[in-house]
C-alpha cells in the first residue's frame, strides 16, 4: 500500500506556539485577577485587623507601587538573565507572596506580602506578550494577542464576583490562596513549554537608570494613590508628584544621553509607528478604565448593590469583549489595526455619551446593555494598539518594548483614574458625602449593602425606598447624578473624540500585517486609502 503512513508526518498534539499561549495565559490571569479580587475584601480586612482606613489603604497602595516600580525593570532583567528564567521567577515570587498573604497574622505582615506579590507581578506581566511574539509567526501575532486579550478582560471582571462570594462565605483568606494552584500550574507549564532564548550578550547594569526609574515611577504612582483623599492640590500630593516628575525627567536624560547601555529603551519612541500606537493606547486606557472605575462606585455606593451583584453586572463587559478580542486579532492579521480602532472608538464615543445620561433610577438591565456595548469596543481597541506597537520593533527589543509600554500605560491609568476620582468626589453633594462616610464606617462592622440613593429590598413600611422619604436627600441624589458623572464622562468623551480624528490614525495604520509589514520599505507600505 502506498498510503499506509500518510499521517505520520503530521504534528502530534498542540503546536509549540499554542502551548506557549496557554502557559502565558495561566500566569498572567492570576496576576490580573488579584488586582481586582482584593478590592472587594477591603472592608473585611479593616475589620479583621482592626485597622484605620489610612492603615488598610496600604494593602492596596503597596501592591500598585511595587507593581509599578518593577515593571520598567523587567525588560532589562530579561535581556540580562533570559526572558524565560525571569518570567518564571516573577510568577514564583507572586505565588510565594500570595501564600504569605493568606497566612498573614497581622496587617504589617499582609502589607509586606502584598509588596512581594507586586514585585513578582511587575516582573512577569510585561514578559508574557513578548513570549507570544517570539512563538508566533508575524502573520498570526494579532490572533495570538487577541486570545491573550481574553485574559485581560475576563480576569478583572471575575475578580469582584469571586472576591464577593469568598467574602460572603467568610473565607477571605482564600482570596489569596486561590492564586497558589493557578500559579503552580502556570510555573509548571511555563518551565515545560516556554522557549528558552539564549542571551547573546548580557547588557551592562545601569544603576542610575534603575534608581531614577524606581523613585520616579514610584513617586508618581504614590501621588496618584493619595490624591483621592488629599486632593491634587494638597501639599503632600504636590510634593511627591513634583519629585516623581522631576526624577522621571532626570531618568529620561540619563537614559538618552548618559547611560552607555540604558535600562529603559526610550529611543523606541523615536519609531513613529511605536510612538503613535502607544499614544492611541494611552488615550484608550483613559477612555476605557476611567469609566470602568466609575461604574462600580455608582452601582455599590449609590444603587446599593453588593460587590457580588456589581461583579455580575460588570460581566457584560467581559462577555462581549471576550468574544470581540480574538475576532479583532484575526482582523488585525488580515487588514491591519486601523478599522478596528476606528470602529471601536466610534462605539466608545456613542457609548460614553449614553453613560453620561444615566440617572439615579436608570434600570440595571439598560446599564448591563451599555456595559456589554462597551465591552465590544474594548475588544476592538485595547489589544489592537498594543499589537501594533510591538509589531513595529525588532525581536531583540521585545522585552524592553513591552516593559516600556506596560509601565507607561500603568502610570497613565493610575493618574487618570485618580483624577476622575477627585473630580467625582468633589461633585458629590455634602449631604450624600456625609452619608457615605457614615456607611463606610458601618461597613467595617457589617456586610449589609446600603446605597445612599437606593437600597434594594429595604423600605420604610409604605412600599417606598427609605431615601425617597427625604425630598432634600432625593434632590441631592439627582444633583450627584448630573454633577458627578457628567463632569467625569465628558473627559472620556473628549479623549475618545480625539482618537476619532482622522489625523489620529495615520496612513501607515491602514494596512500593517505583522512584523514583516512594519519592517518593509516605507515606500512599499500599502494603505486602504482611508
Amino acid at each position: 500500500m502506498s498510503v499506509e503512513n500518510t499521517t505520520d508526518n503530521r504534528p502530534k498534539g498542540l503546536e509549540q506556539k499554542w502551548k506557549v499561549l496557554i502557559s502565558v495565559m495561566f500566569g498572567i490571569f492570576m496576576i490580573i485577577l488579584d488586582a481586582t479580587v482584593v478590592n472587594v475584601a477591603f472592608p473585611t480586612l479593616r475589620r479583621e485587623f482592626g485597622a484605620t482606613l489610612a492603615q488598610a489603604q496600604w494593602v492596596l497602595s503597596i501592591y500598585v507601587l511595587s507593581l509599578g516600580v518593577t515593571t520598567p525593570v523587567s525588560g532589562f532583567l530579561a535581556d540580562r538573565y533570559g526572558i524565560k528564567r525571569v518570567y518564571l521567577l516573577g510568577l514564583s515570587l507572586f505565588v510565594l507572596g500570595s501564600f504569605f498573604c493568606g497566612i498573614a497574622p497581622s496587617l504589617g505582615w499582609l502589607i509586606a506580602a502584598r509588596a512581594l506579590q507586586g514585585f513578582g507581578g511587575g516582573i512577569a506581566q510585561p514578559l508574557g506578550p513578548a513570549q507570544l511574539y517570539r512563538a508566533f509567526p508575524a502573520k498570526e501575532q494579532g490572533t495570538a494577542l487577541g486570545y491573550f486579550g481574553i485574559v485581560l478582560v475576563f480576569a478583572p471582571a471575575l475578580g469582584p464576583i469571586l472576591g464577593g462570594w469568598l467574602v460572603d462565605q467568610n473565607i477571605w483568606r482564600f482570596i489569596f490562596f486561590i492564586n497558589i494552584p493557578i500559579g503552580i500550574i502556570g510555573v509548571f507549564l511555563g518551565s515545560r513549554f516556554l522557549l528558552d532564548y539564549q542571551v547573546e550578550r548580557r547588557p551592562a547594569f545601569d544603576p542610575l537608570g534603575l534608581i531614577t526609574a524606581v523613585i520616579g515611577f514610584g513617586s508618581v504612582l504614590y501621588a496618584a494613590s493619595i490624591a483621592e483623599t488629599n486632593g491634587w492640590t494638597g501639599s503632600t500630593t504636590l510634593l511627591i508628584l513634583g519629585i516623581g516628575v522631576f526624577v522621571l525627567i532626570v531618568h529620561a536624560l540619563i537614559e538618552l544621553y548618559v547611560a552607555k547601555e540604558p535600562m529603559t529603551n526610550l529611543r523606541l519612541f523615536g519609531n513613529p509607528i511605536f510612538l503613535n500606537a502607544a499614544l492611541v493606547g494611552y488615550v484608550a486606557t483613559v477612555a476605557l478604565f476611567g469609566a470602568e472605575f466609575l461604574m462600580p462606585i455608582y452601582l455599590q455606593a449609590f444603587r446599593g448593590r453588593t460587590a457580588f451583584q456589581t461583579g455580575l453586572i460588570l460581566l457584560g463587559v467581559a462577555a462581549t469583549s471576550g468574544i470581540a478580542t480574538p475576532l479583532a486579532g484575526r482582523l488585525y492579521d488580515k487588514i491591519g489595526p486601523r478599522m478596528n480602532l476606528i470602529v471601536g472608538f466610534a462605539i466608545l464615543c456613542v457609548n460614553t455619551w449614553q453613560f453620561s445620561k444615566i440617572e439615579a433610577d436608570t434600570t440595571i438591565s439598560y446599564i448591563f446593555f451599555l456595559l456589554a456595548l462597551r465591552g465590544l469596543a474594548v475588544g476592538l481597541t485595547l489589544q489592537t494598539s498594543f499589537v501594533a506597537a510591538l509589531s513595529s520593533i525588532p525581536l531583540n527589543h521585545l522585552p524592553r518594548g513591552s516593559s516600556l509600554l506596560n509601565s507607561t500605560r500603568f502610570v497613565v491609568q493610575a493618574v487618570a483614574v485618580a483624577s476622575l476620582a477627585t473630580i467625582f468626589t468633589s461633585s458629590i453633594p455634602a449631604e450624600i458625602r456625609a452619608q457615605q462616610d457614615q456607611l463606610q464606617d458601618e461597613q467595617v462592622t457589617s456586610l449589609r449593602a446600603f446605597g445612599v440613593c437606593e437600597t434594594p429590598g429595604v423600605t420604610c413600611g409604605n412600599g417606598h425606598c427609605c431615601q425617597e422619604q427625604n425630598s432634600s436627600f432625593s434632590k441631592s441624589c439627582l444633583q450627584f447624578k448630573y454633577e458627578g458623572l457628567r463632569k467625569c464622562l465628558p473627559i472620556n468623551f473628549f479623549c475618545i473624540h480625539r482618537r476619532l480624528d482622522s489625523r489620529s490614525f495615520p496612513p501607515w495604520l491602514a494596512w500593517q500585517v505583522g512584523r514583516t509589514g512594519f519592517h518593509a520599505n516605507t515606500c512599499s507600505r500599502r494603505t486602504l486609502g482611508l
